[in-house]
């Protein structure tokens, strides 16, 4: 794919700081490293989804505003930005990556405060795969919630300033994320009585986490 930034949006839609803080980052392991660095958004006033340059401003990040910021980066480097969101059971909540792929075959960048929900290298068939990859510790407490996953959402089918430039919460594009089509991870007939609890050592490495609340 072509690298000729010429392509991107005009200087409104990326301005010169996130292109000279993100234009550096030519692979998806150079833009995991770069977001695994910003702390974990806590949301002390209530649910966020900051765009890329609010990210950058505030230097916090949820998984879905770090989805933002990794699309961003491989806007720039001449990939589409592309995301895929997994929905949770009840009680739990959805979970958002930026996808990319090599010889055919699906990675993700993805950013959580917990050890497991990230980084995947690109060796999945196909997005089942790489969805059902972050299945067995996609837990509330110890009970598994994974229960969807879309179809790629692109974030070239919006505006810029919805995504990389907004001033507010980024509804139109979590909405559209939200609204996408999905596919169910359990097989036809399956329920809850089918799937075993993680194992109490598995649910108290879960308990890490990598930025911890003020306080």
């Amino acid at each position: 794919m072509s690298r000729d930034l010429s392509a991107l949006p005009a200087a409104g839609g990326f301005p010169a700081d996130i292109r000279g803080k993100l234009g550096r980052l030519r692979t998806p392991a150079r833009i995991q490293d770069f977001i695994n660095a910003i702390p974990w958004n806590h949301a002390p006033d209530g649910a966020s989804a900051r765009s890329v340059a609010g990210v950058l401003a505030a230097n916090r990040a949820n998984c879905v505003e770090a989805a933002f910021v990794a699309g961003c980066a491989l806007w720039l480097a001449g990939e589409p930005p592309l995301l895929m969101d997994m929905g949770a059971d009840r009680g739990d909540v959805d979970h958002v990556v930026a996808l990319f792929r090599r010889r055919g075959h699906w990675g993700a960048i993805s950013k959580s405060n917990s050890p497991f929900l990230r980084y995947r290298d690109p060796i999945h068939r196909s997005l089942r795969e790489l969805a059902i990859s972050y299945f067995p510790q996609y837990v509330k407490r110890r009970r598994k919630t994974l229960r969807t996953y879309s179809v790629p959402v692109d974030l070239r089918r919006f505006d810029s300033t919805l995504w990389v430039t907004h001033a507010d919460f980024c509804h139109t594009v979590v909405d559209a994320l939200t609204a996408s089509r999905h596919f169910d991870v359990l097989p036809p007939g399956a329920g809850t009585t089918d799937l075993r609890p993680i194992d109490e050592i598995e649910d108290r490495s879960n308990g890490l986490k990598e930025f911890p609340a003020p306080g």
